[in-house]
């Protein structure tokens, strides 16, 4: 008898008397979207969705950004597109990775330099510190600021990832649960498309990924002109640019 070694996409077959390392994969499911610059065709099969960051302390009232001032509902602009588009790439064995800021209460591997980013002054509530107004600690693992925000659905099936820095690639095991995974397309969503999105992004990019980011998934509390920036140089530089609905419509055509 042969026993199944690795996960559901990447394994090896094994007995006392044979290897088989290359055992029948997933049959490839090729989908068309429309796109900028052009439309890209990709296997489904091999493709994951990340949604970056769609956090109490992002999105929702009495979180960090809420705390600091700013406003946080631009933040929320994502939620109805992912609640339709999650359940449709899970029908198709998409993973969905959950990719958040989820810090140690020690931040022992944050540096002074990322810590300045949040707290220039060293007296405002950056990484670690308390809300008062709900005694949430900023982005630390397991607090409520941390946690995705309630009106996404995360089922049992998606993966979670925490990370440290804005690219969440740097100090986590995304790059080895992706090859694990057989990965090389990824789809990408979340906040803050000009910071934690688009480094995610590039860093993928040099690492070997495809990306196609879905704009209308995606959203920022920055500036307009930011925004319109990392539209730019995604198309431009480092991938594609599509929509949930462009994803949709290939999914009912395939």
């Amino acid at each position: 008898m042969m026993h199944r070694l690795g996960n559901r996409r990447r394994y090896w077959l094994v007995s006392k008397e044979h290897v088989d390392m290359a055992p029948e994969g997933p049959a490839p499911k090729r989908i068309t979207l429309e796109a900028e610059p052009q439309r890209v065709t990709l296997d489904l099969a091999r493709t994951a969705m990340i949604v970056v960051d769609m956090q109490n302390d992002f999105c929702s009232a009495g979180g960090w950004l809420d705390h600091i001032g700013v406003d946080h509902t631009p933040a929320r602009a994502p939620i109805e597109p992912l609640n339709r588009l999650l359940p449709a790439l899970r029908s198709e064995d998409v993973p969905v990775i959950w990719l958040n800021w989820g810090n140690r209460p020690d931040l022992l591997n944050i540096s002074p330099a990322l810590l300045h980013v949040y707290n220039m002054s060293g007296d405002d509530v950056g990484l670690g510190g308390i809300i008062p107004a709900t005694g949430s600690a900023v982005l630390e693992k397991d607090s409520w600021g941390a946690a995705i925000v309630d009106e996404l659905t995360v089922e049992p099936s998606d993966i979670r990832v925490d990370k440290y820095r804005m690219s969440g690639f740097w100090d986590t095991p995304l790059d080895s649960i992706l090859r694990n995974l057989g990965i090389d397309t990824l789809l990408f969503g979340g906040v803050n498309l000009d910071q934690c999105v688009l480094t995610t992004l590039q860093d993928a990019v040099c690492l070997g990924y495809n990306c196609v980011l879905l704009k209308d998934c995606s959203a920022t509390t920055s500036p307009g002109y930011c925004r319109d920036a990392a539209l730019y140089n995604i198309q431009q530089c480092f991938g594609f640019v599509s929509s949930s609905d462009a994803v949709l419509s290939a999914l009912g055509a395939s």
